[in-house]
């Protein structure tokens, strides 16, 4: 290192401008692969039955709805990966995380001129935590050796 000039050492050192958009890039990606990962587990979780699902299990699933509206997504603010169901075009209530976390939701039920809401309690029944727990393990093997 004594007998270089400067020029020559300055090219030895990591370029961080190289070094970080590598480093973005690989996390994106990975964190992107690791959503689709949680997605597909939350989805295989949720069943589609007549019958209710008693809590602390994954919900049951009549429609179809939850288990088709389930995303993932990469949040540059955070870099983090967010991954659950979208809520609809409801304007009440808030079930996905009622039945995530537990807690309370309005239902609205009859017809268009005869509407009533009546709030509701749910105990929890999570699908993306138990999810995101099993494919937790697989995440270090993902990052080995991403960034060359």
């Amino acid at each position: 290192m004594f007998g270089l000039k400067l020029n020559e050492a300055k090219s030895m050192f990591f370029d961080s401008r190289k070094v970080l958009s590598s480093t973005d890039k690989t996390k994106r990606r990975i964190l992107s692969k690791f959503g689709a990962y949680v997605r597909r587990t939350a989805r295989s979780s949720i069943r589609k039955r007549k019958k209710v699902s008693p809590p602390g299990k994954p919900p049951t699933n009549r429609t179809g709805f939850l288990k088709r509206f389930i995303y993932f997504g990469y949040d540059t603010a955070h870099q983090s990966v967010v991954i659950g169901p979208v809520r609809l075009n409801s304007k009440v209530g808030d079930a996905p995380q009622a039945l995530e976390l537990g807690g309370k939701s309005t239902v609205v039920s009859g017809l268009k001129k005869k509407r009533k809401k009546k709030t509701i309690s749910i105990a929890a029944r999570p699908f993306i935590r138990p999810a995101m727990e099993k494919e937790l393990p697989k995440l270090p093997q993902m990052w080995r050796g991403s960034i060359k």
